[in-house]
């Protein structure tokens, strides 16, 4: 789709149009050569080489590894965690406790912090949705396609009975006036997967569905597929709960409703996951007072609130419980990876301090033959760095690109019929900024 769009630019302008990177019928004939497996079961890759699945808890499907290597008669095993599920992630069953392992290779994500408690974060959700709804405001939550999308139409079933005194009671009784809709395609695709494998939800969820009570299904809950109904949220007067892809606000339809939201002190914007630096998310969790939209500068006047105990990793209490979880034979040597500088040296300070085990940041490209004391063997060349000329000339191509989806974007705006005086007026302003802008660049 990404594609279509930069090709009726290219169009536009004469240009021949673009291959996607690849399409649906590619993806569909990669599903051909994936081999399904159950987790617990020990599988042969080769007769020195076995592998094994464990629950991760991260997201359904997510697996830590489990690697023996057999060389010289001698077995070696490395257990590599990929992202840890953060242990009060509802619907999904906690991570697996591994016993025993020569080395760990282990995320570090939320290493040097610790996640609010699941009691307190469903009551500040609850709080912070219906004072936006009583304000008339829409509440839009970025969110992730498959997990995190999942937990919050599982938080917002289950929110009724977590309190009864009264402010609740009026609290809820807003929420559940409000329509909640899922603007994602990809979202609406895996709450269909989550609902086709119940089997490997949490018991607390399971005993629910048995009662009859799907946790992902409610009244005033829609999903919205076409483009078109997704446009019209944006169009509509009501007050009402978005939760859209993607998470980190780069890319998707979440874009639009930031468009159309950000600027209105009504709505909020509520943030339940990690914003990587240099995301869009992250510019707007930080303080952005600004930040530009399909080439628009977008005044940041909506309320922004952040509930980090959604995210689906683990935090620095329960990375070191995995640790400890190894009570037959504990890591010889950790490695961290998957986190920010500062996560990871906190965490590896805490590990040697603590658990008393040596521990690794390896560097990008970084190889290690895993001995006693593991000897870095070597590290991948990284590119020579750019040359300035070049460095001008990309960024003069970028700069052209967004002048360009800016036009594209003001365009859209004076096709619209509902469009009011005042907006005609904003859009011109800002059009005469830009020029004084520029003139002044070239002046200099």
């Amino acid at each position: 789709m990404e594609v279509e769009w930069r090709n009726r630019k290219r169009q536009r302008k004469g240009e021949k149009p673009l291959p996607p990177m690849y399409t649906a019928e590619d993806a569909a004939r990669c599903l051909e050569i994936f081999k399904e497996v159950q987790y617990d079961e020990i599988i042969e890759i080769t007769p020195e080489i076995h592998v094994r699945f464990n629950d991760a808890g991260h997201m359904l499907g997510s697996s830590i590894i489990e690697l023996w290597v057999k060389e010289e008669e001698k077995t070696v095993k490395t257990v590599f965690t990929g992202d840890i599920g953060n242990n009060d992630i509802p619907l999904l069953s906690e991570p697996t406790m591994i016993e025993e392992t020569d080395y760990l290779v282990m995320e570090s994500t939320y290493g040097n912090r610790l996640h609010m408690k699941n009691e307190n974060k469903a009551e500040l959700f609850l709080k912070i949705v219906s004072e936006t709804l009583e304000n008339g405001g829409n509440v839009v939550i970025p969110s992730f396609a498959v997990g995190r999308t999942q937990e919050i139409l599982y938080e917002l079933n289950k929110i009724k009975e977590s309190n009864l005194d009264e402010k609740f009671l009026e609290e809820y009784k807003t929420l559940m006036k409000a329509p909640v809709y899922v603007d994602s395609p990809l979202a609406i695709s895996a709450t269909e997967v989550f609902k086709e494998n119940m089997d490997l939800f949490d018991d607390e969820t399971k005993a629910d569905i048995e009662r009859g009570d799907n946790p992902l299904e409610f009244p005033g809950l829609n999903f919205t597929t076409t483009a078109d109904e997704s446009k019209a949220l944006n169009e509509s007067s009501e007050a009402s709960i978005i939760i859209s892809a993607s998470g980190m606000c780069d890319v998707g339809r979440i874009k639009h409703h930031l468009k159309h939201n950000l600027w209105n002190p009504k709505s909020t914007i509520l943030f339940v996951g990690y914003q990587a630096p240099g995301t869009l998310g992250h510019k707007i969790v930080n303080g952005a007072k600004k930040v530009k939209i399909f080439g628009e500068e977008i005044a940041v006047n909506a309320r922004i609130e952040y509930i980090e105990g959604y995210s689906g990793h683990a935090d620095q209490e329960w990375l070191m419980n995995f640790i400890y979880s190894f009570n037959s034979q504990k890591p010889k040597h950790i490695f961290l990876v998957h986190g920010e500088e500062e996560a990871q040296n906190v965490l590896k300070e805490k590990i040697q301090n603590e658990a008393k085990i040596p521990v690794t940041i390896p560097t990008y490209g970084q190889t290690y033959d895993v001995k006693e004391i593991p000897e870095l063997l070597g590290a991948i060349q990284t590119q020579k760095p750019k040359t300035i000329k070049s460095e001008i000339i990309q960024r003069l191509a970028k700069l052209q690109s967004q002048i360009d989806d800016m036009k594209d974007s003001v365009q859209e705006d004076l096709n619209n019929k509902d469009l009011k005086d005042e907006d005609m007026f904003r859009i011109k302003e800002k059009m005469k900024d830009l020029e004084q802008s520029i003139l002044k660049i070239i002046e200099g």
